[in-house]
């Protein structure tokens, strides 16, 4: 098992830096951001320094967090889409990282589920095409208020798509608050199919946007009304024995010092998952 510091926890801090906090505060791993990836290597920084940093300091990257839009399916869209999980690729093959998050939002909204699914699993089969070729595994994360929420949505896409090296991140929140999914079915899970937990809580409203994200998880674990201890057991029932990372989605939060608040989420999940 490994915990894993997520840069979404420290938003406002670097790639670099990240990896020295994580070694400071204990943690075994880190997720990066996809973003601060693509703005590393825009700026000319060297993805080989940033391997090194995490090998000589002893943590494992575990995944980047994410390929995002990954449901652009049209023309120009879908070129950019397809270059961009190239470019994240290479670079978790750099830093030996093994899973690329995917995730898909809201272009097939209105569609049925059967359309849904069938451009969900078609855009799939090219993004883990590409993957594989640098041995990196896909990781899919359902959204609370996109059309696929659910994690019975995420396996029947996943199915369709007939490939093996795709599997889920479970999300404690956005699996909770899309109302579809129970601590009883992820507690059900193959193990197998599971490459990554975000540990994290909140709250939730009817018809939840996009827009209302920062409002609804602006809470560390254990202070929403998700009940975190089950939803680990779940997780725990499964046998999976892989990173967990403490993602805490949360402008109010990033405003504090980053140190400290990686430190306190790293102290709730011992307290959850090793108690």
């Amino acid at each position: 098992m490994i915990l894993a510091q997520h840069a979404l926890t420290s938003m406002h801090c670097n790639c670099m830096t990240e990896v020295r906090m994580s070694k400071d505060l204990g943690y075994g791993g880190i997720e990066f951001l996809g973003a601060k990836i693509h703005r590393f290597i825009d700026n000319g920084a060297d993805l080989n320094k940033l391997s090194l940093l995490c090998k000589s300091n002893n943590i494992d990257p575990v995944c980047i967090n994410a390929l995002d839009n990954s449901d652009r399916y049209k023309g120009t869209e879908l070129e950019q889409l397809l270059n961009e999980c190239k470019k994240l690729c290479n670079a978790a093959k750099t830093l030996e990282c093994p899973t690329l998050q995917v995730v898909f939002r809201e272009r097939y909204k209105g569609k049925t589920w059967k359309e849904i699914c069938k451009l969900t699993a078609n855009n799939l089969i090219k993004l883990a095409d590409i993957a594989k070729e640098y041995n990196v595994t896909l990781q899919i994360e359902p959204l609370a208020w996109a059309p696929m929420s659910s994690l019975k949505q995420c396996l029947e896409v996943i199915d369709k798509a007939g490939k093996n090296n795709v599997g889920m991140v479970i999300d404690f929140w956005h699996l909770w608050a899309g109302g579809l999914t129970t601590p009883k079915d992820v507690s059900n899970l193959d193990s197998n199919s599971i490459t990554g937990v975000h540990f994290c809580d909140g709250i939730t409203k009817n018809n939840i946007t996009a827009d209302d994200e920062a409002e609804l998880r602006s809470f560390l674990p254990g202070d929403g009304d998700i009940d975190v201890q089950e939803w680990t057991d779940a997780v725990k029932a499964t046998g999976y024995d892989g990173s967990w990372s403490a993602e805490t989605y949360s402008p109010f939060h990033w405003e504090m010092d980053l140190y400290e608040l990686s430190r306190e989420c790293k102290v709730r999940m011992e307290k959850f998952i090793l108690n």
